[in-house]
């Protein structure tokens, strides 16, 4: 039996429109395919994994608070560091704002070339760049 791997995610959301226009330009972007729709919830599938968004009847009020325990942020492999900066020039219009921008894009330290993003809900994503090893050695 083959473990470990995660099976899927699921946000619970106080806006699915919102959240749809947000993380489904998010999810699209980085490969995910929409999966499933229904009037409190959608789907995206990225291989065997997929990630819910859901603002069913069982949603508290109060909002997300990344800060508070729980989830503090999702973070997603997003290919080169000039597909990472694409996701910045282009998060604004689709509901994500940059975090630490004085720090951007090494705001994980020196080695680390990633975007840290955060949606008006107050969800993070933060986007890391694969391809930094083999850019930093040729820097070198």
């Amino acid at each position: 039996m083959a473990g470990g791997g995660l099976h899927h995610l699921e946000i619970w959301v106080d806006d699915l429109e919102a959240a749809v226009r947000s993380w489904g330009w998010l999810l699209t972007e980085l490969g995910w395919s929409q999966d499933g729709s229904w009037s409190a919830g959608r789907s995206w599938r990225h291989g065997d994994t997929y990630l819910v968004l859901e603002a069913g009847p069982d949603v508290s009020e109060g909002g997300h608070e990344r800060t508070r325990p729980g989830l503090n942020h999702l973070a997603f492999h997003a290919g080169t560091r000039a597909q990472v900066d694409r996701f910045v020039t282009g998060c604004g219009a689709h509901g994500w704002r940059l975090m630490f921008p004085d720090r951007h894009p090494h705001a994980g330290g020196p080695q680390h070339y990633a975007a840290y993003l955060e949606d008006g809900s107050g969800f993070e994503v933060e986007l890391v760049a694969d391809d930094v090893a083999d850019e930093l050695a040729g820097e070198e």
